[in-house]
């Protein structure tokens, strides 16, 4: 059994797609305090300090598993969570017909083991439809998640090429995390 101390749904999905039992709760952590421009840096401090959070609030009787997960644009610029509905119609727009990376780390760590690892995954869409695009802004599905973003749902049928796991893409990279974690 693992604590993972974060409040992401898909995260939780990939763990019990896997197998994997946990229970789930986050430690308090502002993610605002980070002021790195670069993806792989933001996420490692992002998922270092969610960690560094959750030790201190729930203690390493249980190993913990934190993560943090963006979208860096073609361009390189980070593309948060949306703040509002327009935000992240301003956010799938930079997406629409480019090129995006997503990169999540993790951190998992029992009183015997420490792990870390960043990862990303690759992806090249076509460009949304305009109607559609309006129908997922409407469903509010992008609320908290990177980039506004979910390959598993409203940008998959868009997907022209991936390289990576999409369990990256989704916030965890479990087959990575796997070997490490304690029977």
């Amino acid at each position: 059994m693992i604590h993972l101390a974060s409040n992401s749904s898909s995260r939780a999905l990939l763990l019990n797609n896997f197998g994997i039992d946990f229970i789930q709760k986050s430690p308090h952590y502002d993610e605002n305090q980070i002021t790195t421009t670069i993806a792989k840096d933001f996420v490692y401090t992002a998922s270092k300090g969610k960690l560094e959070a959750a030790i201190h609030e729930f203690g390493l009787e249980m190993p913990l598993l934190c993560a943090d997960t963006v979208i860096a644009a073609a361009d390189g610029s980070i593309l948060r969570k949306a703040k509002d509905k327009e935000d992240a119609r301003r956010i799938l727009k930079i997406q629409s017909g480019s090129s995006i990376s997503i990169v999540s780390s993790l951190h998992y760590k029992s009183k015997t083991l420490a792990f870390s690892d960043i990862s990303a995954t690759h992806y090249h869409f076509a460009t949304f439809e305009e109607e559609d695009l309006e129908t997922y802004l409407k469903s509010e599905l992008w609320r908290g998640k990177a980039g506004a973003c979910m390959v598993e749902g409203f940008c998959k049928k868009y997907i022209l090429s991936v390289d990576g796991y999409e369990s990256t893409a989704m916030g965890l990279q479990v087959e990575v995390l796997l070997p490490w974690i304690e029977k």
